[in-house]
Protein backbone atom coordinates (compact mmCIF):
# COMPACT_ATOMS: atom_id res chain seq x y z
CA UNK A 1 0.00 0.00 0.00
CA UNK A 2 2.85 2.38 0.79
CA UNK A 3 4.27 1.97 -2.73
CA UNK A 4 0.88 2.82 -4.27
CA UNK A 5 0.63 5.95 -2.13
CA UNK A 6 4.15 7.01 -3.10
CA UNK A 7 3.38 6.48 -6.78
CA UNK A 8 0.17 8.49 -6.44
CA UNK A 9 1.96 11.41 -4.77
CA UNK A 10 4.78 11.20 -7.33
CA UNK A 11 2.33 11.33 -10.21
CA UNK A 12 0.71 14.44 -8.76
CA UNK A 13 4.13 16.05 -8.28
CA UNK A 14 4.96 15.41 -11.93
CA UNK A 15 1.68 17.03 -12.94
CA UNK A 16 2.38 20.09 -10.81
CA UNK A 17 5.93 20.34 -12.19
CA UNK A 18 4.48 20.66 -15.69
CA UNK A 19 3.15 24.01 -14.53
CA UNK A 20 5.89 25.37 -12.26
CA UNK A 21 9.41 24.90 -10.98
CA UNK A 22 10.26 23.03 -7.79
CA UNK A 23 11.10 26.17 -5.84
CA UNK A 24 7.57 27.49 -6.47
CA UNK A 25 5.86 24.29 -5.27
CA UNK A 26 4.83 23.85 -1.65
CA UNK A 27 4.18 20.56 0.13
CA UNK A 28 0.66 21.79 0.89
CA UNK A 29 0.02 22.05 -2.85
CA UNK A 30 1.30 18.51 -3.43
CA UNK A 31 -0.91 17.20 -0.61
CA UNK A 32 -3.96 18.97 -2.02
CA UNK A 33 -3.35 17.62 -5.53
CA UNK A 34 -2.84 14.09 -4.19
CA UNK A 35 -5.70 14.42 -1.70
CA UNK A 36 -3.50 13.29 1.18
CA UNK A 37 -2.83 14.83 4.57
CA UNK A 38 0.58 16.36 5.34
CA UNK A 39 1.44 13.56 7.81
CA UNK A 40 0.88 11.04 5.01
CA UNK A 41 3.25 12.96 2.75
CA UNK A 42 5.89 13.18 5.50
CA UNK A 43 5.44 9.51 6.32
CA UNK A 44 6.81 8.76 2.84
CA UNK A 45 9.10 11.72 2.02
CA UNK A 46 11.28 14.15 3.98
CA UNK A 47 10.38 17.04 1.67
CA UNK A 48 9.59 17.86 -1.96
CA UNK A 49 13.22 17.30 -2.95
CA UNK A 50 13.19 13.84 -1.43
CA UNK A 51 10.05 13.17 -3.48
CA UNK A 52 11.78 14.27 -6.70
CA UNK A 53 14.80 12.10 -5.83
CA UNK A 54 12.49 9.15 -5.14
CA UNK A 55 10.87 9.61 -8.56
CA UNK A 56 14.30 9.52 -10.19
CA UNK A 57 15.46 6.50 -8.17
CA UNK A 58 12.21 4.66 -8.82
CA UNK A 59 12.60 5.27 -12.54
CA UNK A 60 16.31 4.35 -12.49
CA UNK A 61 16.10 1.29 -10.24
CA UNK A 62 15.52 -1.20 -13.04
CA UNK A 63 18.32 0.19 -15.20
CA UNK A 64 21.38 -1.97 -15.73
CA UNK A 65 23.92 0.84 -15.54
CA UNK A 66 26.57 -1.13 -17.42
CA UNK A 67 24.32 -1.96 -20.38
CA UNK A 68 24.10 0.41 -23.35
CA UNK A 69 20.60 -0.79 -24.18
CA UNK A 70 19.23 -0.53 -20.64
CA UNK A 71 20.87 2.84 -19.97
CA UNK A 72 19.65 4.21 -23.32
CA UNK A 73 16.09 3.09 -22.46
CA UNK A 74 16.37 4.96 -19.15
CA UNK A 75 17.57 8.14 -20.87
CA UNK A 76 14.79 7.81 -23.45
CA UNK A 77 12.27 7.64 -20.59
CA UNK A 78 13.79 10.85 -19.24
CA UNK A 79 13.26 12.52 -22.62
CA UNK A 80 9.68 11.24 -22.69
CA UNK A 81 9.13 12.98 -19.33
CA UNK A 82 11.22 15.97 -20.38
CA UNK A 83 9.33 18.72 -18.57
CA UNK A 84 9.68 16.98 -15.21
CA UNK A 85 13.41 16.32 -15.71
CA UNK A 86 14.12 19.80 -17.09
CA UNK A 87 12.48 21.40 -14.08
CA UNK A 88 14.25 18.99 -11.74
CA UNK A 89 17.63 19.72 -13.33
CA UNK A 90 17.05 23.47 -13.40
CA UNK A 91 16.77 23.46 -9.62
CA UNK A 92 20.05 24.57 -8.07
CA UNK A 93 19.10 24.39 -4.41
CA UNK A 94 21.15 22.47 -1.87
CA UNK A 95 18.84 19.50 -2.56
CA UNK A 96 19.20 19.59 -6.35
CA UNK A 97 18.42 16.40 -8.29
CA UNK A 98 21.93 16.10 -9.71
CA UNK A 99 23.29 15.64 -6.17
CA UNK A 100 20.90 12.78 -5.49
CA UNK A 101 21.75 11.30 -8.88
CA UNK A 102 25.46 11.52 -8.18
CA UNK A 103 25.17 9.66 -4.90
CA UNK A 104 22.78 7.12 -6.42
CA UNK A 105 25.12 6.28 -9.31
CA UNK A 106 28.27 6.28 -7.15
CA UNK A 107 26.58 3.68 -4.94
CA UNK A 108 25.35 1.61 -7.92
CA UNK A 109 28.74 1.55 -9.65
CA UNK A 110 30.57 0.95 -6.35
CA UNK A 111 28.33 -2.01 -5.54
CA UNK A 112 28.87 -3.50 -9.01
CA UNK A 113 32.64 -2.98 -8.76
CA UNK A 114 32.76 -4.63 -5.33
CA UNK A 115 30.81 -7.59 -6.66
CA UNK A 116 32.98 -7.97 -9.77
CA UNK A 117 36.19 -7.61 -7.75
CA UNK A 118 34.98 -9.88 -4.94
CA UNK A 119 35.65 -7.33 -2.22
CA UNK A 120 33.79 -5.36 0.43
CA UNK A 121 36.05 -2.31 0.18
CA UNK A 122 37.26 -0.53 -2.94
CA UNK A 123 40.78 0.82 -3.14
CA UNK A 124 41.11 4.61 -3.09
CA UNK A 125 41.82 4.93 -6.82
CA UNK A 126 38.83 2.83 -7.88
CA UNK A 127 36.51 4.75 -5.54
CA UNK A 128 37.88 8.04 -6.90
CA UNK A 129 37.49 6.86 -10.51
CA UNK A 130 33.87 5.88 -9.89
CA UNK A 131 33.08 9.25 -8.35
CA UNK A 132 34.94 11.05 -11.16
CA UNK A 133 33.08 9.11 -13.85
CA UNK A 134 29.70 9.55 -12.18
CA UNK A 135 30.20 13.31 -11.79
CA UNK A 136 30.89 13.56 -15.50
CA UNK A 137 28.02 11.27 -16.51
CA UNK A 138 25.50 13.09 -14.31
CA UNK A 139 26.72 16.48 -15.56
CA UNK A 140 26.53 15.39 -19.19
CA UNK A 141 23.07 13.90 -18.64
CA UNK A 142 21.96 17.22 -17.18
CA UNK A 143 23.39 19.08 -20.17
CA UNK A 144 21.71 16.62 -22.55
CA UNK A 145 18.30 17.02 -20.89
CA UNK A 146 18.50 20.81 -20.70
CA UNK A 147 20.16 21.68 -24.01
CA UNK A 148 20.35 18.80 -26.51
CA UNK A 149 17.35 18.02 -28.67
CA UNK A 150 19.33 16.12 -31.30
CA UNK A 151 21.64 13.47 -29.87
CA UNK A 152 19.97 10.10 -29.31
CA UNK A 153 19.94 8.46 -25.90
CA UNK A 154 21.93 5.51 -27.27
CA UNK A 155 24.63 7.83 -28.65
CA UNK A 156 24.87 9.66 -25.31
CA UNK A 157 25.28 6.38 -23.42
CA UNK A 158 27.90 5.11 -25.88
CA UNK A 159 29.86 8.37 -25.48
CA UNK A 160 29.64 8.08 -21.69
CA UNK A 161 30.91 4.49 -21.72
CA UNK A 162 33.70 5.46 -24.15
CA UNK A 163 34.72 8.20 -21.71
CA UNK A 164 34.88 5.82 -18.75
CA UNK A 165 38.37 5.56 -17.23
CA UNK A 166 40.21 2.42 -18.38
CA UNK A 167 40.40 1.12 -14.82
CA UNK A 168 36.59 1.10 -14.57
CA UNK A 169 36.05 -0.18 -18.10
CA UNK A 170 38.29 -3.16 -17.23
CA UNK A 171 36.30 -3.85 -14.05
CA UNK A 172 32.85 -3.52 -15.62
CA UNK A 173 33.44 -4.90 -19.11
CA UNK A 174 36.66 -6.91 -18.85
CA UNK A 175 40.05 -6.12 -20.30
CA UNK A 176 40.09 -4.93 -23.89
CA UNK A 177 41.83 -7.34 -26.23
Amino acid sequence: MAEITKMWIADKMKQIMKLKSIDKIRVTEICEAADVERPTFYNHFRDKYDLVAWIFCHDAYETDVISVESSARALSKMKADIIFYKRAYEDSSQNALWKYMLEYFVKRYSDIAKEKLGTDILDTQTAYSIRFYCMGAVGMTQEWVLKDNITSAETVVKMMFASMPDKLRNIFFGKAE
